[in-house]
């Protein structure tokens, strides 16, 4: 890894339990580690597919008085018009970038990597897809937004990307990033990449967690993008 995360410890994984023909890199949220997201992975894993929940490095974060805390990058508020990190997102998703490199290093076609994340993860994790030339399986988005969303021309992306599969996840009860946040996303996605894969899901009464019936569809959509292929 380069750049700003060389503080960070090695990624929590979830080994495939045969040959690994395929990756899932999850990126967790806001003061949290990969630990809580590599348990949550490993309830739902398919044998032929490894699971990589990278740590953030630990910074000051504006949003939370400057304390410091794992951030993937610094966020001074969540609402559609707060100013953002730009230089910060962008290393981040450089760095994610290496990380699938190195997968694909290790023998996965970056077209048999999914990547994910939860909140200010699953935020990272759509800016990258779409900014990225590493051709990718799909993208899981839970409880997040769109990052940096006015630097994006307007209409359909030419990139490798255009027509990923995205599933985009939020409770309907979010009372940190609003439902209407990742609703607004989801319009913005639909211009940029073929609408017929974009799906969103909300959950009747889901705060800003995660819950079973939605690791189910998570699940589904893995199985769905990455299926075994011996």
């Amino acid at each position: 890894m380069c750049g700003n995360n060389m503080s960070a410890p090695l990624p929590a994984i979830v080994p495939a339990a045969r040959k690994a023909t395929a990756a899932v890199i999850f990126l967790h949220g806001l003061g949290d580690t990969g630990h809580g997201w590599s348990e949550a992975l490993a309830g739902i894993k398919s044998p032929h597919v490894k699971y990589i929940c990278p740590h953030a490095p630990v910074m000051p974060v504006s949003l939370n008085m400057n304390m410091s805390m794992p951030s993937w990058f610094d966020i001074t508020g969540l609402s559609p018009d707060s100013q953002e990190d730009e230089a910060g997102i962008k290393q981040a998703a450089e760095n994610v970038k290496a990380l699938i490199d190195q997968e694909v290093k290790n023998g996965i076609p970056s077209n048999r990597i999914i990547l994910g994340g939860f909140s200010q993860g699953g935020a990272l994790s759509l800016y990258t897809a779409l900014t990225t030339h590493q051709k990718l399986a799909g993208v899981v988005a839970l409880s997040c937004w769109l990052p940096l969303r006015a630097s994006f021309p307007q209409g359909p992306i030419s990139g490798v990307n255009k027509d990923i599969p995205v599933l985009q996840c939020h409770g309907d009860c979010d009372p940190l990033v609003p439902v209407m946040f990742g609703s607004l996303t989801v319009e913005k996605l639909k211009s940029m990449i073929n609408p017929a894969n974009v799906t969103f899901k909300t959950y009747s009464g889901m705060m800003h967690s995660s819950s079973l019936e939605e690791m189910m569809d998570v699940k589904q959509f893995i199985d769905k993008h990455l299926p075994p292929i011996d």
